[in-house]
């Protein structure tokens, strides 16, 4: 069977952090890695019973798992699991096992949590997760795992901590990244077969632990059922679709149980696109619930499903932090009460994070840069306390960057906020926090349209000739010829070599007056320019010399009266070379 092809820009972005630190152990041979002391004997872990009618024991006794996948550094392992224990949590799941994971699995056992201890395989499930293996002819790499991962198997086998052992993560998936067509399947039949070869040298090292091999979807299990007859169970990684899971397992015919090892409320590969055309993502509220759905569709397939480990224990307070993590920045948000409800801890005595509600932009869609608008919530708090609000930005849908940064506004009191736009066009996304001073923290956020603000008067630039020491004919979203600057569209660009040295000039076909130059930055921009201007195209006189340069939009009051026109770049503000959206020379 085919896996279809799905979406693993999006998919991938989970678990950055904890996977490219995984694939860097890999690269960096994490294998010259001393082994750990011996320790005490460890648990008996089977995969028991009859098609339909499975059960995990540990030691004899029924266990199901009720997981978390793991995110805070192994140093911190002391901070986190107490907590992570009152929440009901029995597992956490990560993704590579080396010789650093020994204080991990001592801080589990201490708290009484046993750990789906992963292995990283290349390619994983997205782009950044490590290089394009071929399974069919890389037998360097592949004899690398073969021996590495059953070294660390034998060290940390009579661990407590060890529940069972995870290998790869998503790569039926990834190597859609690598390979296509009959390539790509042949590929996928050498990935699950190597898995199976790894499982059976797990098992000759250590056979009181299962072994699981973790895709991104049940249409990679025939894969694995045709190929990796040796594995113990499956494993799957299923948010807003987790609750299909029974339906497919049953009309595949797998004659295996399985566990969940990331579920949750919906994904940004999920999700429909909201009126900026961006992934809409859910609200806090709709989280929570998404969480208590995901571990409700676990436990109704009864004899088949294990458990799960959901997604995700992490601190990070960025992006996909907000997007996922129960308690970015520490703070604990309505999903993680959801996850502690659903895995039958005593919430009685909490309090509660704070509840944003009915959160709006005033014209998203034409945010003017640099210019102040309005975001509006209904913000409240369960307990009564008193709530400190913040307004944060982030730019990933303009440059990739994760990050979420401070904003300047103004809290008016009355659920709206007077926000500064940034200065960069295209999408953005505005985050509301709400913290209680209890440790709570609620977060809503929607998406704005950064556009150029308006400029009074004619641009005599526009449409008119225009010329440049040299543009970009083939790269991305290119060619991006000199006159997509003055073509009074922001979805064109001019982009010119990587190089410091760069001019663009406009002929605006007889001497203008003008008054007002505005230049509209892409990414790549100019810290050092100057604006000129000339009568015959030759001689040139400089009006206005910038130095400190910093992209977005550049609104420039100006004077002069020249036939031509022209932006002399002297110094990158990026790698790249320079990139003009707009090059708009105005008269009132």
């Amino acid at each position: 069977m085919k896996l279809p092809r799905l979406t693993p820009t999006a998919h991938g972005r989970r678990r950055t952090t904890a996977r490219l630190a995984v694939a860097a152990l890999v690269a960096a041979g994490a294998a010259a890695l001393p082994l750990p002391a011996a320790q005490a004997a460890g648990s008996v872990v089977k995969v028991e019973g009859s098609q339909g009618a499975w059960s995990l024991t540990v030691d004899g006794s029924p266990y199901t798992v009720k997981g978390l996948t793991w995110g805070p550094d192994v140093a911190d392992a002391g901070k986190y699991m107490p907590d992570v224990k009152s929440m009901g949590v029995n597992t956490i799941r990560t993704w590579g096992t080396d010789a650093t994971t020994e204080p991990l699995l001592d801080s589990a056992a201490e708290n009484g949590i046993k750990v789906v201890a992963g292995f990283w395989l290349q390619p994983g499930g997205g782009p950044g997760s490590g290089g394009c293996v071929d399974y069919l002819t890389d037998t360097d790499y592949k004899n690398d795992m073969l021996a590495e991962f059953p070294k660390w198997v034998d060290a940390y086998k009579d661990h407590p901590g060890v529940l069972m052992w995870n290998v790869g993560n998503e790569s039926v998936l990834g190597l859609q990244n690598c390979y296509s067509g009959d390539v790509l399947e042949q590929q996928r039949d050498a990935y699950t077969t190597f898995v199976n070869d790894i499982t059976k040298k797990i098992h000759e090292v250590d056979p009181d632990h299962p072994v699981t091999s973790t895709d991104a979807w049940t249409g990679a299990w025939p894969y694995y059922k045709k190929n990796a007859p040796d594995l113990d169970l499956y494993a799957v990684n299923s948010y807003d679709a987790v609750c299909d899971i029974k339906q497919t397992w049953e009309e595949g015919g797998f004659d295996k149980p399985y566990i969940v090892t990331e579920g949750g409320p919906a994904g940004e590969w999920e999700v429909p696109d909201d009126a900026n055309g961006i992934p809409d993502e859910p609200t806090d509220v709709a989280k929570a619930e998404g969480y208590g759905k995901a571990w409700q569709c676990v436990t109704d397939h009864t004899g088949v499903a294990l458990g799960a480990t959901l997604f995700h224990y992490g601190t990070e307070y960025d992006f996909g932090g907000v997007w996922f993590n129960l308690l970015p920045a520490d703070q604990k948000r309505l999903s993680y009460y959801a996850v502690k409800e659903a895995y039958g801890a005593d919430t009685s005595g909490d309090n509660t994070p704070p509840v944003i509600t009915d959160l709006t932009v005033d014209n998203d869609s034409a945010v003017q840069a640099g210019k102040p608008f309005t975001v509006k919530a209904s913000i409240s708090d369960p307990d009564g306390d008193a709530l400190t609000n913040e307004v944060l930005l982030n730019s990933k849908y303009v440059d990739e960057n994760e990050q979420l940064v401070d904003a300047e506004f103004t809290d008016n009191g009355d659920g709206t906020f007077e926000v500064t736009a940034p200065d960069r066009l295209g999408l953005w996304k505005v985050y509301i926090k709400s913290s209680d001073g209890n440790g709570n923290v609620g977060i809503e956020t929607k998406s704005f349209r950064v556009i150029a603000p308006e400029v009074s008067g004619t641009n005599v630039a526009e449409g008119k000739e225009a010329t440049a020491s040299t543009f970009q004919p083939d790269s991305t979203g290119c060619p991006c010829p000199a006159g997509n600057a003055v073509d009074g569209s922001f979805d064109t660009r001019w982009a010119s070599d990587w190089e410091d040295q760069q001019w663009l000039r406009v002929d605006l076909g007889e001497k203008t007056a003008f008054d007002h130059v505005q230049l509209a930055w892409e990414a790549a921009y100019a810290k050092g320019y100057t604006l000129e201007t000339s009568d015959d195209g030759e001689n040139w006189t400089t009006l206005e010399t910038v130095t400190d340069g910093n992209g977005g939009i550049d609104d420039i009051d100006i004077t002069g009266e020249a036939r031509y026109v022209r932006v002399s770049a002297t110094e990158r503000g990026t790698p790249w070379g320079y990139s003009l959206y707009e090059f708009g020379v105005y008269r009132s």
